[in-house]
């Protein structure tokens, strides 16, 4: 009805003309106050629904406009509100918040390893994976107009893509500044007006900050690939093929309790595609694990299967199912 009328879907009148109504009509005196808060809540989620529904989920990322994590928020979730973040915690913080639907956050580098700090959000945290994209990166230089690749003498960009790209900045024997995200680099550069410096972003950067790009593909290595989790206040329901699932555990302290947990997994039918380990930072020289098996962990057998692993787990967690592998341009 709103959407048809472009009509606000805060109508503040409406909804404070509601709660007196209900408030009068409730009948302990002294829970009153407590049930108008129930009730604004109530009313803020379902402001929340309807935006989704009338402008497009909102998908918190961390960056500026231009980043990695926004292009692939972008083409995971066509058609919703990206809302930037200056940080992964900012980003993970919106979704548990509730000021945004989804985050849409770095979880591994084909190159690099993982995002330490993302999995120990996802063990400390209370959200859920509900899809895993994976996200070729094409790292390009960009500069002001009218800049020459002859010209430049320095590059900035995130010390990842800085390492990524290193035969190519030795070749030319350029200064390397670091800094915070590749789409931060390109807008340094933009507001800079120095011809002499250049960014290493995404090549869709340029557009947004009015640059050049100078050359592209210019990493070491074609293969270059970044895993993206989209994480969701609750977990998905998959009932398809290509399904994958992913827990995080810690074991006890006894002789052979890892390689227990990980026969037990193997003995009911799911294939581990991925083992990690990181540290627990409460407790020192103990570690919790992030295990991607292939199958539902809902399942029956997922669910005789956990059964078995609390037996020998301090600890577990899941964190989630999707379909996968899922593959965006």
């Amino acid at each position: 009805y709103k959407r048809e009328r472009g009509l606000p879907v805060l109508d503040r009148e409406r909804e404070e003309a509601l709660i007196r109504k209900n408030v009068g009509a409730f009948p302990d005196e002294e829970l009153k106050s407590y049930y108008a808060d129930f009730l604004r809540g109530v009313m803020k989620t379902s402001r929340a629904f309807q935006e989704d529904k009338i402008n497009g989920v909102t998908v918190a990322f961390c960056g500026v406009p231009g980043a990695y994590a926004g292009i692939a928020a972008k083409k995971i979730v066509p058609g919703a509100r990206l809302v930037a973040k200056k940080d992964f915690r900012s980003a993970y913080d919106a979704v548990t918040d509730g000021e945004c639907t989804l985050a849409v956050l770095p979880i591994e580098n084909s190159t690099a390893g993982e995002v330490a700090q993302v999995t120990d959000m996802l063990f400390n945290g209370s959200l859920f994976v509900t899809g895993i994209y994976d996200l070729a990166i094409r790292h390009s230089l960009l500069g002001i107009k009218g800049t020459k690749i002859e010209g430049i003498k320095k590059i900035v960009s995130h010390p990842q893509a800085l390492a990524q790209c290193e035969s190519f900045i030795q070749k030319h024997g350029w200064e390397i500044i670091a800094c915070e995200n590749t789409a931060v680099a390109a807008k340094k550069v933009a507001e800079s007006g120095d011809p002499t410096l250049a960014a290493i972003a995404a090549g869709e950067a340029a557009g947004l900050y009015g640059l050049s790009v100078l050359a592209e593909s210019i990493a070491d290595t074609a293969v270059n690939t970044t895993r993206f989790a989209v994480l969701s206040r609750a977990p998905g329901s998959l009932k398809s093929s290509g399904v994958h699932s992913v827990i995080m555990f810690t074991v006890r302290n006894e002789a052979g309790s890892l390689a227990k947990a990980i026969d037990i997994i193997g003995s009911a039918g799911f294939n581990m595609r991925a083992l990690r380990s990181r540290p627990m930072k409460e407790l020192l020289w103990q570690y919790y694990f992030y295990a991607e098996v292939e199958g539902e962990i809902s399942s029956p057998k997922g669910e005789e299967m956990m059964k078995k692993l609390s037996g020998c787990c301090d600890r577990l967690k899941k964190l989630g199912s999707f379909t996968y592998p899922a593959t965006i341009a």
